[in-house]
């Protein structure tokens, strides 16, 4: 590829490691291509949708003209998969946070996580998490829970496609989720823990499809980086 390639547009499918932000991706990736084909400093580059930085997988990025896109592609249909810790709490939803409440699990089998699945097909009403960068009053949800401030979060519609169980080991439960934009696995996982007439919080998760794109295409930023040295050998 050429530097006109990027400045004209690329979808790049990238391979998000644990830990790292989405918006580290993306200045990796920039930093990258630029230095590699000498790509002028108000080159446009953009991701498609936010991964936590506890989550892994699939990150679409634009460039160039292509940045048009993202919208439209943030819109469509994401699959992830993962793993819901049945019996205990955390205030994130995940373990950004400490458990902050254990709850019994004795009453919980197959059937009872069976009932509890099917009951978030289809439409859902959900509430984001309190650590999520969604604003209320001006700053972030996130700025207010680590401030000690309690806030009024409203429910949003969501759309749960499928929802798969794909091992059970109490007290971890996996799991494969078709959802719609906009929809928080960690807000499942606790919901899902409710239903269960206990708690749970989500353990593990990773993006696997946005629409047609697929993780199994993406490659590591170490990859792109390993790739364009040889390339310069």
């Amino acid at each position: 590829m050429e530097a006109d390639d990027f400045l004209n547009g690329q979808v790049i499918l990238v391979d998000k490691p644990l830990h790292w932000s989405s918006f580290q991706a993306v200045n990796k990736l920039k930093y990258l291509l630029k230095r590699k084909y000498n790509l002028p400093k108000k080159f446009k580059i953009g991701h498609a949708g936010t991964l936590d930085p506890l989550a892994s997988g699939l990150l679409v990025i634009c460039t160039g003209k292509f940045t048009k896109q993202i919208t439209e592609i943030q819109a469509q249909a994401k699959e992830y998969t993962g793993t819901f810790y049945i019996g205990a709490t955390t205030p994130s939803y995940d373990l950004e946070t400490e458990i902050d409440a254990h709850f019994d699990i004795d009453h919980i089998g197959e059937q009872t996580i069976e009932e509890a699945r099917l009951q978030f097909l289809g439409e859902i009403d959900q509430i984001p998490p309190v650590f999520s960068a969604i604003k209320k009053d001006g700053k972030r949800l996130y700025e207010h829970a680590r401030a000690g401030e309690t806030v009024e979060i409203a429910s949003r519609k969501t759309t749960i496609y499928e929802f798969e169980i794909t091992r059970i080991a109490l007290p971890e439960v996996d799991f494969r989720v078709v959802c719609s934009k906009g929809t928080y696995i960690r807000s499942l996982a606790f919901d899902f823990g409710k239903t269960l007439q206990s708690g749970a919080h989500l353990s593990a998760l990773r993006r696997t499809k946005i629409g047609n794109y697929r993780v199994e295409n993406a490659s590591t930023i170490l990859d792109f980086e390993a790739k364009w040295k040889a390339l310069d050998a």
